[in-house]
């Protein structure tokens, strides 16, 4: 069953799931950014191509021809992976397919939306059993 990772109070949503795909590349997991607001998709892969400066994470959208050699993929086709390790969810609902992916990560901002969306998500997951972790980046500086 998919391991579900709520961060919640994220000051940067976006800066945490740039750092949440970096660490998960590096340990070898192939990931899908779920981002499908096209302005949000645009947001994190110039992220993703600046941040940090002397660091690299390869990635593309999920459309592009190279998407099945690359590791870190950006848009909303959950089949594009051939293997599914981790997920991230940048949309306001859950994703579709997320049951296909090992590990599921929710990014809440500290906006009343997000924490609503948010909110939503986590009972929507917790009414089917999934196991739900939350880390609150208030305690981390996140």
């Amino acid at each position: 069953m998919t391991e579900i990772l709520f961060y919640t109070f994220a000051e940067n949503p976006l800066d945490v799931a740039r750092r949440v795909a970096t660490k998960a590349h590096a340990q070898g997991k192939r990931v899908l950014i779920h981002a499908p607001d096209p302005a949000v998709a645009d947001a994190i892969d110039r992220l993703l191509w600046t941040t940090p400066a002397l660091g690299f994470v390869p990635h593309c959208r999920d459309t592009d021809a190279l998407a099945g050699e690359t590791p870190v993929l950006i848009g909303t086709r959950a089949d594009a992976l051939a293997s599914a390790d981790v997920m991230i969810n940048l949309g306001q609902a859950e994703p579709p397919a997320f049951a296909r992916f090992e590990r599921l990560v929710e990014i809440v901002g500290q906006d009343d939306a997000s924490r609503t969306h948010g909110r939503e998500r986590y009972r929507f997951y917790q009414s089917r059993g999934y196991a739900l972790t939350t880390h609150d980046l208030r305690q981390n500086g996140g």
